[in-house]
């Protein structure tokens, strides 16, 4: 199983990102995927969850009405459009397969305000 996060990157407060997860190692149409994240000195965060077919999403209520968890099953690929941000969204952004614990080695997202 592999999970490789991009997209990270240096983006004033109130821009936008896109992050995406390649996988590659497992049937992933048939897996629910999440994000996560994790600033210094602060435990890892779940940001959003999506079921394996896309029609079902959740998020952490400091991200709703703002990040978009996505899929393309084709291309085997979990994206996090992230919106708006804000200083506090600053962290390292990990990809998870849940049903196997599963982690990506992360991206990191620095929001300067």
């Amino acid at each position: 199983v592999q999970l490789v996060e991009s997209g990270g990157g240096l983006v004033q407060s109130g821009g936008s990102l896109r992050l995406s997860c390649a996988a590659s190692g497992f049937a992933f149409s048939a897996y629910a995927m999440s994000w996560y994240r994790q600033s210094p000195g602060k435990v890892r965060e779940l940001v959003a969850t999506i079921t394996s077919t896309g029609g079902n999403t959740n998020y952490a209520d400091s991200v709703k009405g703002r990040f978009t968890i996505s899929r393309d099953n084709a291309k085997r690929t979990v994206y996090l459009q992230m919106n708006s941000l804000k200083p506090e969204d600053t962290a390292v952004y990990y990809c998870q397969l849940p049903a196997r614990d599963y982690w990506g080695q992360g991206t990191q997202v620095t929001v300067s305000s």
